[in-house]
């Protein structure tokens, strides 16, 4: 745990895995928080504006964006208010159902994402660098395994 300049070792090693998924996961969301912020908008927004470019032109409820977020935030409406006031998202009924709410992106919001993606790209490089594709593959999978579905508390 060099990280933690720790000198003796962990209870076990799932404890340690534990630790080390939350260091680099504070890495990688320190890394992306800095670069969003040079392009303007927050790493829950770059995340609504990425659920929203996939939802494509039907968008999206607030409950559903609210489900598909990486981090849950408690007052969705609030982060849509914003994206909406800055004109990189807007309100409307839905196409199949009328009475329905949705949030769709803008070209505005698409254009806004692209720049965030673009920008985002170094870290995507660094991390490249330090993970082989199969390794990478293999994080991505035991990640998943991690939060999948009724394995205890949430």
């Amino acid at each position: 745990m060099r990280r933690l300049q720790q000198t003796r070792p962990m209870p076990s090693p799932v404890e340690e895995a534990i630790v080390n998924v939350l260091l680099s996961g504070s890495w990688v969301n320190e890394q992306v928080d800095r670069t969003l912020i040079d392009v303007g908008i927050t790493h829950a927004q770059y995340n609504v504006l990425r659920i929203l470019r996939g939802a494509g032109p039907e968008g999206l409820p607030r409950c559903e964006i609210a489900c598909r977020m990486i981090d849950r935030a408690p007052d969705v409406t609030r982060l849509i208010d914003r994206l909406e006031r800055r004109r990189l998202v807007e309100r409307g009924r839905g196409h199949a159902d009328g009475r329905r709410s949705v949030t769709r992106i803008t070209r505005a919001g698409v254009a806004l994402l692209q720049r965030a993606t673009t920008a985002l790209e170094p870290i995507s490089t660094v991390v490249g660098k330090r993970l082989r594709v199969g390794e990478a593959e293999e994080l991505s999978r035991l990640c998943e395994a991690l939060y999948g579905p009724d394995l205890g508390p949430e």
